[in-house]
């Protein structure tokens, strides 16, 4: 039975409610039969990921004919022990992952980094996570790695919503609704349910347009549940 692995942090991982990531939602997405075995993990970089020994469980279950997606970013730019170097130890980090999965005989994708939500006047939004997203890129195209740039299209996706609509994809609490948040919530990173699901649908589609990855997902259009 086929198998997707996904590696990554809190704007990834399962999550509880209100908090969703998107590796959560991208169940709804795939064909039947295909398996999500989702790892990722809040609070987590390039780095701490496998130095807390985290990729454990997908060294022994990968094999021949499975799919890696791998996203991080938001934690390699924190000033502690998960920081990476985007131009040295992020990529050397991602490239880890990316060769044992291909050691394996499966297909790593990599991931830039989901955009955060952070519009300025005009409509337009802030640039994030610096030069991260350019080295999974670049990295991408020196090992011939397949890209989702999860950056450039979840940003374009928020553009095209406005910033409204775009608030509506994230975790919004108002005073008293949640009691881990008493004074309210309004985050910029992390989705709800929704915006998991937005942007899982999303990544679905950019995955189909990569040879490697378009027989694990349902036809555009398509969807089952979560």
């Amino acid at each position: 039975m086929p198998k997707i692995f996904i590696i990554g942090d809190s704007t990834v991982e399962d999550n509880q409610p209100p908090f969703r990531g998107w590796g959560w939602a991208l169940r709804a997405f795939v064909r039947e039969g295909v398996q999500v075995r989702n790892y990722a993990l809040s609070g987590r970089s390039s780095r701490s990921f496998w130095e807390e020994g985290l990729f454990g469980p997908v060294r022994e279950q990968i094999a021949a004919g499975d799919l890696l997606l791998i996203q991080f970013g938001h934690n390699d730019e924190k000033d502690d022990g998960r920081h990476t170097d985007p131009d040295t130890t992020y990529k050397q980090h991602l490239w880890i992952y990316c060769d044992f999965a291909l050691k394996r005989g499966a297909q790593p994708v990599l991931f830039t980094p989901v955009s955060r939500r952070f519009f300025v006047g005009g409509g337009s939004m802030l640039y994030t996570h610096g030069e991260y997203p350019a080295a999974v890129r670049e990295l991408a195209a020196e090992k011939g790695v397949p890209l989702c740039d999860l950056k450039k299209a979840s940003r374009e996706l928020y553009l095209a919503l406005g910033e409204e609509k775009t608030a509506e994809l994230f975790v919004r609490l108002a005073p008293g609704e949640n009691p881990d948040f008493p004074n309210g919530h309004d985050d910029k990173t992390h989705f709800n349910a929704y915006g998991a699901e937005r942007i899982a649908e999303l990544i679905a589609g950019e995955l189909r347009r990569l040879p490697a990855c378009r027989t694990f997902f349902r036809p555009a259009g398509e969807k089952g549940n979560l």
